[in-house]
C-alpha cells in the first residue's frame, strides 16, 4: 500500500502551533483593521488562490554537467501524481497539474485522469516538447522544430502538438503551452524573418486543432539553447504571434526567460493592456533561466508582478483570466518542499498586492510624488502576512508549517522504500522548460 499524507497526520502536526497562530492572527487583524483592511476577506482570498504544479518538477533537475537524482524520486507519471497530491494536501492551493509530453505521457489517459481525480487533482494544461529528440523519432530537431527549414520536420512538430492537445482533451485539460528552442548560434545561420514566418504558419495548424474552449499559450525565452538568435525571444514577438493567431492564442510569461535587467512587471502590464496575457510560469532567477524557487531571489519583483495583476483584477479588465503555473528545477532541495514553499510565496505576494492602498497610490501617481508612491507599495510589501497564509491553509485542511509537517511525516523516507532507483540518468540536462 502506497503511503499517503493523511488529514489526521496534518491535524496532529498543526495542534502544537494552533494557539500561537491564533494569537498572531488576531494581532495582525488588529493592525490591518487600523489600515482599513479586513483580515477575514484576505484569508478568503488566500484560500481561493490556485496555482498549477509542473509534473516535471517532482524529480531532481540538473545542470549542463550533471544530475544528482534524489532518494525516493517518482519513477513514472503515477508516482509524480502521488507527489502532486502531497503538495496539495500540505498547501491546499495546488489541485491543478501541468503535464509535459512526452516526458509524462500516460499509456492509459482515462486511468491517469481517474487516479488524479481520486486524489483531488485535475490536469489544467499540456506542454509539448520539440526541443529534444525522443527515442525513435524519425527527424531531428537539432536545427529547429516549428520553424525548421524542412517542411517535414515542421509537420512532425505540428503533429506532436496536435497529439498533445488530443491527449489533453482525454485528461480534461483546457490549455496547451508551446515553448521551442528554435534559433541560431551563428550570424547568417538563419533567415530571421523567414524563421518567424514558418513558426506562425506552423502554429496556425496547431490552433486549428484547439477545442473551442481551450487556450494556446506561447512561451518566449531570451536565449538557450540558441545563443545568437531565438525565434520567440521576447514578449513583443510572443504578443505579435498571439495577435496573428487569433482569439485563442496568448502570451505566457516565464519569470526566468528575460535579460537580468528587464522590467517584467511592465511586460505584464503591457500584455494585460493588449488583452494577450495568458498566464505565467513562476520561478526566480539570479543570472538567467535559473528555474529557482519562486520568491527566493527577488520577492519584491514577484510582489510588483502581482501588483499589476491585482490592479487589473480590481479594475475588472475584460477577459482577464491568467493561468498560474510553477516551473522550477530543483537541484539541491527536495522538490516537494520547494514546490510547496513556492506556492506559499505566490499567495504571499498576492495578499501583499491586495493590501496596496490603491486610492492613495493613484493620487500620488497623479501628483508625480515618486517617493510616496514607492512607500505606499513598500508598506504593503513589508507587511508580514504569514499568519494569514498559515490560517488559510489550516482552515482548508492543510499544514500550518508545510515543510515541518512534510518532514515529520517521513514521507520521503517511506518513498525511498517504495521507489527503489531504476536506471536513473546522471547526465547533464539543458532542456528544462
Amino acid at each position: 500500500m502506497s503511503f499517503r499524507l493523511t488529514d489526521a497526520l496534518i491535524a496532529e502536526a498543526n495542534a502544537p502551533s494552533a494557539e500561537a497562530l491564533a494569537d498572531d492572527y488576531d494581532h495582525l487583524g488588529n493592525q490591518l483593521a487600523r489600515r482599513g483592511a479586513d483580515i477575514e476577506a484576505l484569508t478568503r482570498h488566500a484560500m481561493a488562490f490556485r496555482v498549477a504544479v509542473p509534473s516535471w518538477g517532482f524529480t531532481t533537475g540538473g545542470t549542463r554537467f550533471a544530475r544528482y537524482p534524489g532518494p525516493g524520486e517518482p519513477r513514472n507519471v503515477y508516482e509524480k501524481i502521488e507527489d502532486c497530491e502531497t503538495v496539495n494536501r500540505l498547501v491546499r492551493v495546488t489541485p491543478g497539474v501541468s503535464l509535459h509530453i512526452p516526458w509524462d505521457t500516460p499509456d492509459r489517459p482515462a486511468e491517469l485522469r481517474a487516479s488524479a481525480e481520486s486524489r483531488g487533482l485535475f490536469f489544467d494544461s499540456t506542454n509539448s516538447n520539440t526541443f529534444q529528440d525522443q527515442p525513435g523519432q524519425r527527424l531531428s530537431y537539432k536545427f529547429g522544430s516549428l520553424s525548421h527549414t524542412d517542411p517535414a520536420v515542421r509537420r512532425q512538430a505540428i503533429d506532436h502538438n496536435v497529439e498533445c492537445i488530443a491527449l489533453g482533451r482525454q485528461l480534461g485539460a483546457k490549455a496547451h503551452t508551446v515553448w521551442i528552442g528554435d534559433g541560431s548560434n551563428f550570424p547568417g545561420q538563419s533567415h530571421l524573418r523567414g524563421a518567424l514566418d514558418r513558426y506562425i504558419a506552423s502554429l496556425r495548424d496547431v490552433c486549428a486543432a484547439l477545442p473551442a474552449d481551450w487556450r494556446l499559450f506561447i512561451e518566449h525565452k531570451l536565449y538557450e539553447p540558441a545563443f545568437y538568435s531565438t525565434v520567440i525571444g521576447d514578449w513583443g514577438t510572443s504578443y505579435h504571434c498571439a495577435r496573428e493567431l487569433g482569439p485563442q492564442a496568448f502570451a505566457l510569461v516565464d519569470l526566468g526567460h528575460h535579460a537580468p535587467t528587464v522590467n517584467i512587471e511592465q511586460i505584464v502590464a503591457r500584455l494585460i493592456q493588449f488583452g494577450k496575457l495568458g498566464g505565467f510560469h513562476f520561478n526566480d532567477s539570479k543570472y538567467g533561466d535559473d528555474d529557482l524557487d519562486a520568491g527566493s531571489i527577488n520577492p519584491f519583483q514577484l510582489f510588483l508582478v502581482f501588483n499589476e495583476l491585482v490592479d487589473a483584477q480590481l479594475e475588472g479588465v475584460r477577459a482577464f483570466a491568467p493561468a498560474y503555473m510553477l516551473d522550477q528545477s530543483h537541484n539541491v532541495t527536495d522538490p516537494i518542499e520547494s514546490i510547496a514553499t513556492s506556492a506559499g510565496e505566490l499567495v504571499r505576494a498576492y495578499l501583499q498586492a491586495l493590501l496596496v492602498d490603491r486610492e492613495a497610490l493613484h493620487a500620488y501617481q497623479e501628483r508625480n510624488d515618486a517617493l510616496m508612491a514607492l512607500l505606499t507599495l513598500k508598506q504593503a510589501f513589508t507587511t508580514d502576512v504569514s499568519p494569514i497564509l498559515a490560517t488559510a491553509r489550516a482552515r482548508s485542511g492543510g499544514a500550518i508549517d508545510p515543510v515541518a509537517t512534510f518532514r515529520l511525516s517521513e514521507y520521503r523516507a517511506k518513498k525511498v522504500q517504495e521507489r527503489p532507483a531504476e536506471n536513473q540518468s546522471t547526465a547533464g540536462m539543458i532542456g528544462i522548460v
